[in-house]
């Protein structure tokens, strides 16, 4: 279930991430960005409850989420520049960490790190990554989660590709995708076209000069 998320200021900002001279600070500070304004639309349909509160005026009838309880696991390493900004709309979430490398042969995803929260049964998971190429590691990081006892998962994410959004429509098909952009195709090496490069080395600055 893919919900593209289009707005002038995310379309903004998603072509100052797809620039290749936009330098790792700003390209950071972009991702937290969009991080925080695609949260704030995942979130859109939480359902609400009722409740009395006194005003500085009188009392009245208002309402607060009737979901409380959140997790933010970001898939590392590039999910992990998405926190901050999600944690501005949740700023109460616990923060899980899943930790997928991608093998370079064989485009399959290797797991090197697992710190997941408890009772995720309770909570509503919010999964985060930047890119959605072949799915194979968003696929394997929901897997994880449902292992854990995960019932309430979103995805939330900056550019999908469609074989990505196929993978998780097959293999997840409840869970919601939220993106800023779906991309044409993948190259010969498993990389978003037009995308904007390798996310993870644009975020921390690791990629050759």
């Amino acid at each position: 279930m893919i919900k593209l998320i289009q707005h002038p200021v995310l379309t903004h900002k998603l072509t100052l991430l797809r620039r290749k001279e936009t330098p790792s600070k700003v390209f950071r500070a972009t991702v937290e960005e969009l991080s925080e304004l695609l949260t704030y639309e995942a979130t859109r349909e939480l359902a609400l409850r009722e409740t009395e509160i006194e005003t500085p005026i009188t009392r009245c009838t208002a309402q607060v989420l009737a979901e409380e309880k959140f997790v933010i696991v970001p898939i590392l390493r590039a999910g992990l520049a998405m926190v901050a900004g999600a944690l501005k709309i949740l700023p109460d979430a616990a923060v899980g960490h899943i930790g997928l490398v991608r093998d370079e042969t064989t485009h399959k995803p290797v797991e090197y790190y697992r710190k997941i929260p408890a009772n995720l049964a309770e909570k509503t998971v919010l999964v985060v990554d930047p890119m959605l190429a072949t799915g194979g590691s968003t696929s394997a990081a929901l897997k994880i989660l449902k292992e854990h006892g995960a019932r309430k998962i979103i995805f939330v994410n900056i550019i999908a590709a469609p074989e990505g959004i196929k993978k998780i429509a097959d293999e997840h098909s409840e869970i919601p995708i939220y993106t800023a952009a779906i991309d044409d195709h993948l190259n010969e090496k498993c990389y978003i076209v037009p995308g904007l490069g390798d996310a993870g080395d644009r975020i921390f600055g690791t990629g050759s000069d």
